[in-house]
């Protein structure tokens, strides 16, 4: 690949995925003064904020208005509905920007790896957060919730927002933006107990504190914590230390008589799903009791069955490959050296970087994704005035686009998102939500298009 005089302007970036990690990275790059094409294989922006934050946590969806503000800017443009590998290639951008950068987050779930974790009734929870936030691939998915009892494995956020959500009554939840077919399942959901299981110890768990202090303002919910599981427990940070005394206070409450609970569970490892013959729908969960060792949880022998009708799995996430992009499969995610694209001799690609969590995997909160990004820019910045970056057969911004509308013509402009958004709210606003949203592709592409590019 031939490389670019810093010289030459203007100079021309596309960032793939329009989520956290891509709007800051598009600031940061019209800071740079080059000229940014946003593209999301979603006619809708922002990502998990929209697709994976819980709908009853309004106030972190508002940081959507810091990345409206970067849309405003002069030289940034936005194009929803364009999938890499199938609307366009790698090299495609490559013959048309002096930056590419990919920020597609990591949206496969990884694997238990044990015996019946394909059972029906066992599903990851990415599939379960999509299905209620209206991802448009999940909204034809369905979940019996007939059951009394749900196991969540695993001691992250995530885990913490799907017991919330399978235990809120119609007063939180129908203020939310959940969509209405996850509505129509939760309201008369048969729900009584989700037990959240850690396989190490509640110091080490990843719960932010927030997460935990408000699952002691639920409505209808007591909150189960085992004081036994927490002696011993020798938190290496303040927010350990926090979580701590916020169990701690839990395992100390008297119940109220609740209808509903939430169970946290720690140093239980998963060792089976249970159910009927090899294929049969879950009945339980067979776990290992676990004791720390420096840290890492050890079998001791002992083992528990926990009767459920569903599992769901939320032990972290990886990367998806995408057309011929570098990818180390072991880590799941891009082949990168610092933020830069690089083979597997740490070769870096020139004008090809990497930003957010498929850059380094699936940490932090959405504003670590800022200084990520700044990390990356800054390498762009380097390699730019090193003369490093790609040099573009057709870096016209017009002939892009028209581009873009001859590859994929259904795609939604910035204008086009803002007749969405406009419409979503407007609805909402009439049931006393915040938005009502639309969750079939063909109806996100007919609004969005109503403005054409």
């Amino acid at each position: 690949m031939s490389i670019v005089s810093a010289a030459i302007s203007p100079l021309r970036a596309v960032i793939i995925g329009a989520g956290p990690a891509g709007f800051y990275t598009a600031d940061q790059l019209l800071n740079e003064g080059f000229e940014v094409d946003l593209l999301d294989a979603l006619p809708t922006p922002f990502g998990l904020v929209r697709a994976g934050v819980a709908p009853d946590h309004p106030k972190i969806k508002s940081v959507t208005r810091i990345y409206d503000k970067t849309a405003a800017r002069e030289g940034f443009r936005f194009f929803g509905g364009i999938r890499l590998g199938e609307h366009l290639s790698r090299q495609d951008l490559l013959r048309r920007y002096h930056a590419v950068v990919y920020a597609t987050g990591t949206g496969a779930a990884n694997r238990l790896g044990i015996p019946g974790e394909d059972r029906p009734g066992s599903v990851a929870a990415t599939r379960f957060v999509a299905w209620y936030n209206g991802h448009p691939e999940a909204a034809d998915d369905t979940f019996d919730l007939s059951m009394d009892r749900v196991v969540v494995v695993g001691n992250g956020n995530v885990a913490i927002d799907v017991a919330r959500m399978l235990v809120l009554d119609s007063a939180e939840i129908d203020v939310t933006d959940t969509a209405d077919h996850a509505l129509d399942a939760l309201r008369p959901s048969g729900v009584r107990e989700v037990v959240v299981l850690g396989r190490r110890g509640p110091a080490q768990a990843a719960f932010t504190n927030p997460e935990v202090r408000e699952l002691g303002e639920l409505r209808r919910a007591d909150i189960d914590v085992r004081l036994s599981e927490l002696e011993g427990a020798e938190p290496e940070d303040t927010r350990a230390q926090r979580n701590l005394e916020l169990l701690r206070g839990y395992a100390e409450r008297p119940g109220t008589g609740a209808s509903h609970t939430i169970s946290l569970r720690f140093l239980r490892s998963p060792v089976e799903i249970l159910g009927a013959g090899d294929d049969g729908p879950v009945t339980g969960v067979r776990v290992a009791v676990n004791r720390l060792d420096g840290g890492r949880p050890v079998p001791t022998g002992e083992v528990e069955e926990i009767p459920c009708g569903m599992v769901v799995r939320s032990i972290g996430y990886r990367g998806v490959p995408m057309d011929d992009v570098p990818f180390d499969e072991r880590r799941g995610l891009i082949r990168n050296t610092g933020g830069r694209v690089c083979d597997d001799e740490e070769r870096p690609h020139p004008g090809e970087y990497v930003a957010g969590w498929i850059k380094r995997g699936p940490s932090g909160v959405i504003g670590t994704n800022k200084k990520d990004a700044a990390d990356t820019v800054a390498r762009i910045r380097d390699d730019r005035e090193a003369g490093r970056l790609a040099t573009p057969e057709e870096a016209d911004a017009e002939a892009t686009a028209a581009f873009f509308d001859e590859r994929a013509p259904h795609a939604v402009t910035w204008a086009g998102w803002q007749l969405i958004d406009a419409h979503e709210r407007r609805i909402g606003e009439q049931l006393g939500r915040p938005r009502r949203k639309l969750v079939r592709l063909h109806e996100l592409l007919e609004t969005g298009r109503r403005v054409k590019p």
